[in-house]
């Protein structure tokens, strides 16, 4: 297919293919098989063939989530195995992993051969696939061609930069969730020495509500569930989640559960393969019988946006039912553990069950029988990832979550809790280790007598306000560790604008990505070591740590020579721009970096829970960090466990309009696209599309793969426009639409982000869609 274009307000704007070209036509047909199982394992083959990774591919497999020398996986946050399963793997997992171990090299000779202008007309699946970046690149302005340099002059160069500056609030500090925890903490550290919390990440793109609302309700920024606990609760609530691509290690899970004989309700707007059944691949039997096992008891299908009106009517229900029967609520947990409550009655007896229906897109039986799943369960859990988080009202959501788990006492024992599923690898140990531009007054105390630095109150920059700064010229130096920032984030057009205003654009990468090419005056690709690879430093082989989303904190050590012998590791990295930037520091950097162990010691005294870390870490799953509401210890401003009373947001779109929601294919993880196929809805060879609710289609005049024009307005007036996206019908409630992000993410102004949680609203733009002309 040809390139789309994009336009904003009549300016046209040419969007580079994400994905590969695909050689044959488009095809959909939908999807009615069991998730993971042979279609994984064929999946799996294809693409380690095709990476040439037929030795080192399997060797990984055997060596990855392992308690024992093992290194952590790439992709997802989901927790190691309990028992310790020696397959503790997955599709995504895997292609993860054999991307990062490619035998191709990206070098001097590459990039002497292509000039940024040419490469930025490549696809992103062009891009990373040439492979991995070998030495430290510098871009030339008088030859658009990025040009080897050293690793003393990039540093040098920084450092340069940096202390030209007239205030340190004119860097900003950018993280994706693959950085493990000690590099984390000496990145923040280098921030904070320096003076600013411009401390950016992409659970400001994602998670930033869950935490947000969490923090207010129970006084913790994160979930209080263990793995333990999803193996023994009696009903698991999913919400937002497409667990089959995003976490696919939870289908055991689910499956353990449903045959145990759990109750395994679905919530969202699309009926995603793991809320069907599925086949775990390290399940042999199953494998050789083709046994599925069921992953759900019910699928409830809410209208994008309206999972809050479910859950209030899940209370509503509920507290219904007290009347005539006073053990559906706990009294006694909420009277000794719980404020706010009657405010939070009066409320859900007020709300009509008429506006419960219209805003969840649900009638009253179908929720009635998510309210009876939850009366009859002793123990129930409530999981959600995105499909929750990504609205205006993420926050309100987040809290009504906690609000019906309080009712019935889902809260500080066995099996019962909140428990949010986190995206990338390592994302809660960011955010746990330092990341975090608001950060509290007690880190920064403990962070500023354990390293005797003056460390800055004032709260700093988020993702969106990074980039809005870059955009006027108040933030000249970005540094982005890992990720693709240029793509992950909102409004890309006015994004490329903001970077292109910098000064100086740092990027530590494995691979090339888009964020290379739109780039600041100066920009540098510092490449490092992969999470698969080998970090020898002076004080011999070095594990570095990651947090899973359920707070377990565990090492990692690479199993693979380098890439490339001039290839640094982050901590490295980190510590060399920090001593250029500080040349003054007595921070020893340098010391740090040749035993790791040096800086968790360090970590033991300035993070709550990472006490006596070194040794805890080492022990087998190593240590869980504590988790004052799970023990029923409330710091919040009560003391107790805090009721919302947040009114129900209207989510209805307007009439003529869609709420759209962007998401990811099966074959893609997060920007990173392997194929133009999405296998688990039933989709090849196609990006570029947008699936659409039939009557919606009929209502327009749209057929299948009918070429379409997707209009978004934002809250400024402002409108932008992608052109010829095919329509694809799917099982999607009315006013509902959806595709694929980093291609969608134009349509998302920079302004439109949540007023609670300031995440940009990925998961509900509202568009026209219209036959192209």
């Amino acid at each position: 297919m040809s390139p789309v274009n994009a336009s904003q307000d009549g300016q046209d704007t040419p969007e580079p293919r994400v994905g590969p070209v695909p050689d044959e036509k488009p095809d959909f047909h939908p999807y009615h098989h069991p998730a993971a199982g042979w279609g994984a394992a064929k999946s799996v083959t294809r693409f380690m063939v095709r990476e040439r990774e037929l030795l080192d591919g399997p060797r990984a497999i055997l060596k990855m989530n392992h308690e024992n020398g093992g290194f952590d996986c790439p992709g997802c946050a989901w927790p190691d195995d309990l028992k310790g399963l020696h397959l503790d793997i997955c599709e995504n997992g895997i292609k993860h992993v054999t991307w990062e171990m490619t035998r191709k090299r990206v070098g001097r000779e590459f990039f002497a051969e292509h000039s940024v202008s040419e490469l930025s007309g490549w696809s992103d699946f062009a891009l990373e696939d040439q492979g991995r970046l070998t030495e430290p690149m510098s871009y030339d302005p008088d030859t658009d061609h990025y040009v080897p340099i050293s690793w003393k002059d990039a540093f040098e160069l920084v450092g340069r930069t940096v202390r030209e500056l007239d205030n340190p609030n004119q860097t900003s500090f950018y993280t994706s969730g693959r950085l493990g925890n000690e590099a984390t903490f000496l990145y923040q550290l280098w921030a904070r020495e320096l003076g600013t919390n411009n401390l950016p990440d992409c659970s400001n793109m994602c998670h930033e509500a869950s935490g947000r609302a969490l923090q207010a309700s129970l006084g913790t920024g994160k979930g209080t569930c263990d793995l333990a606990d999803w193996e023994s609760t009696d009903a698991l609530f999913i919400m937002g989640v497409n667990a089959a691509s995003n976490a696919p290690r939870m289908l055991t899970a689910l499956a353990e559960a449903y045959e145990r004989g759990a109750q395994v309700v679905h919530i969202n707007p699309l009926v995603e393969a793991a809320a069907t059944r599925t086949i775990i691949p390290h399940d042999f039997k199953d494998m050789a019988l083709n046994k599925a096992t069921r992953t759900s008891t019910l699928n409830l299908q809410v209208r994008i946006g309206g999972d809050m009106a479910f859950l209030r009517g899940i209370a509503k229900a509920v507290l219904e039912q007290s009347g005539s029967d006073p053990k559906a609520l706990d009294r006694e947990f909420i009277d000794r553990y719980t404020e706010g409550f009657d405010a939070y009655r009066a409320l859900c007896e007020a709300t009509p069950w008429d506006e419960i229906e219209r805003q969840s897109g649900l009638d009253r039986d179908a929720i009635l029988k998510a309210a009876r799943v939850y009366r009859d369960a002793d123990r129930s859990i409530i999981s959600w990832c995105l499909g929750v988080t990504q609205h205006e009202h993420g926050v309100d959501t987040v809290r009504e979550i906690v609000n019906v788990l309080l009712l019935r006492g889902n809260l500080g024992r066995e099996g019962a809790g909140p428990s949010p599923v986190r995206g990338h690898s390592n994302v809660q140990g960011n955010r746990t280790c330092g990341i975090d531009h608001r950060p509290s007054d007690a880190f920064l105390a403990r962070l500023a007598e354990a390293c005797d630095i003056d460390a800055p109150r004032a709260h700093g920059l988020d993702t969106v306000g990074t980039i809005e700064a870059m955009r006027r010229g108040d933030v000249k130096v970005f540094v982005g560790m890992g990720g693709n920032f240029a793509l992950a984030a909102p409004d890309t057009p006015y994004t490329y604008e903001a970077l292109r205003t910098c000064e100086l654009t740092v990027q530590v990468s494995t691979k090339l990505n888009r964020s290379h090419l739109v780039h600041g005056r100066r920009a540098l690709i510092l490449p490092c070591l992969g999470r698969t690879e080998k970090d020898e430093q002076r004080g011999g082989l070095q594990a570095t740590s990651v947090e899973d989303s359920m707070s377990m904190v565990h090492l990692s050590v690479g199993m693979k020579r380098p890439a490339s012998k001039h290839l640094l590791s982050e901590p490295a990295i980190i510590a060399g721009m920090a001593r250029a930037s500080l040349p003054d520091s007595g921070t020893p950097w340098e010391w740090y970096v040749e035993d790791y162990d040096r800086v968790r010691d360090t970590m033991a005294q300035v993070i709550d829970g990472f006490e006596d870390c070194n040794r805890r870490v080492r022990l087998p799953l190593g240590f869980r960090i504590k988790q004052p509401a799970r023990e029923l210890v409330f710091l919040t401003d009560s003391g107790r466990a805090e009721f919302s009373a947040a009114p129900l947001p209207d989510v209805i779109p307007e009439p003529g309009t869609l709420a759209l929601g962007t998401m990811r294919s099966h074959d893609q993880w997060n920007t990173t696209i392997y194929s133009d196929n999405d296998r688990y809805r039933g989709i090849k060879n196609l990006r570029t599309l947008v699936f659409l609710n039939q009557d919606d289609m009929r209502e327009r005049g749209i057929g299948e793969f009918d070429p379409v024009d997707i209009t978004s307005t934002a809250r400024d007036g402002s409108r932008r426009s992608l052109a010829g996206y095919l329509a694809v019908p799917y099982d999607i409630p009315r006013g509902c639409a959806a595709g694929y992000m980093p291609e969608m993410n134009v349509l998302c102004a920079i302004g439109d982000h949540s007023t609670q949680s300031d995440q940009p609203i990925m998961k509900h733009v509202k568009v026209t869609v219209t036959l192209s002309t």
